[in-house]
């Protein structure tokens, strides 16, 4: 019996030396496993951050009350000087230079416990005394028809700025040309027709006083360091009866029906 076991014990050694062999080629016949992914935890983490430091600018900047005067450049139109007043009892008026009638008329938006009020400022094209019209409630939005815009990176845009619920996304930004303070770009991530705010670029300085906004009608930059607010604001001129001003260009003079000499 024990005669029959010894060429099984002779072939082991042969068996045994070829396995590694076997194996080693199995090995190299597999794809070798992927590289890691890149993490992309940083980007999120850096919009995390933006959006954190713009809503505490933008919280400053509701608490800060001056007067500052501030360069608008506006494709296809002169450098206008806007002049925004933010009181510290919580009114204020942003002066609009051709904010009206296609840039021929100057006006006035201003928010006051009596309401939010239009009010038309002299200008060459209109020599007429100042005057306000009330348009509603001092929270109430203003109708697209008569909104220059300037006026929401100081007034309703900086309590976006400060929800985190809105439907933003904010990056750190490079400042706009004689722009200074830490910029950010702000966009919106909802589909809807009527977002919360412009998007565009949003500069602060560290005391929350805005420095520059950049959107889609122009390019807000801080004139000179702003001075003190007043303990209210005042309106423009008196509060009338009448039509506010739109924003839309007035239509053309009808032609004269006059007979010209060459008729008679």
């Amino acid at each position: 019996m024990h005669a029959h076991l010894r060429p099984a014990r002779r072939l082991a050694g042969p068996l045994a030396l070829a396995l590694p062999t076997l194996l080693a080629a199995c090995t190299a016949d597999q794809p070798a496993a992927p590289p890691p992914a890149p993490s992309s935890a940083p980007a999120p983490a850096e919009r995390d951050a933006a959006r954190d430091e713009l809503a505490a600018l933008a919280a400053a900047a509701q608490d800060r009350h001056l007067i500052a005067s501030y360069t608008l450049r506006a494709p296809d139109a002169a450098d206008r000087t806007i002049v925004v007043t933010s009181a510290n009892d919580g009114t204020w008026r942003v002066d609009v230079p051709g904010g009206a009638l296609g840039g021929t008329a100057d006006v006035s938006i201003a928010a006051t416990a009596d309401g939010l009020f239009q009010c038309a400022l002299p200008s060459a094209s209109r020599p007429e005394p100042p005057s306000c019209v009330r348009l509603g409630d001092p929270d109430d939005n203003l109708p697209r028809r008569l909104d220059p815009r300037v006026q929401h990176p100081f007034t309703d845009w900086l309590a976006v700025l400060t929800d985190r619920r809105a439907p933003l996304a904010v990056s750190p930004a490079t400042p706009p040309p004689g722009a200074t303070g830490a910029c950010y770009a702000v966009e919106s991530t909802s589909a809807s027709i009527n977002p919360p705010l412009d998007v565009g670029i949003y500069c602060y300085d560290q005391d929350g006083t805005p420095t520059a906004v950049r959107t889609e009608s122009g390019t807000l930059v801080l004139a000179g360091a702003p001075a003190p607010a007043p303990a209210t604001v005042q309106l423009a001129g008196p509060v009338v009866d009448g039509e506010p001003l739109g924003t839309a260009s007035p239509p053309p003079p009808e032609p004269s029906s006059s007979p010209s000499a060459g008729t008679l």
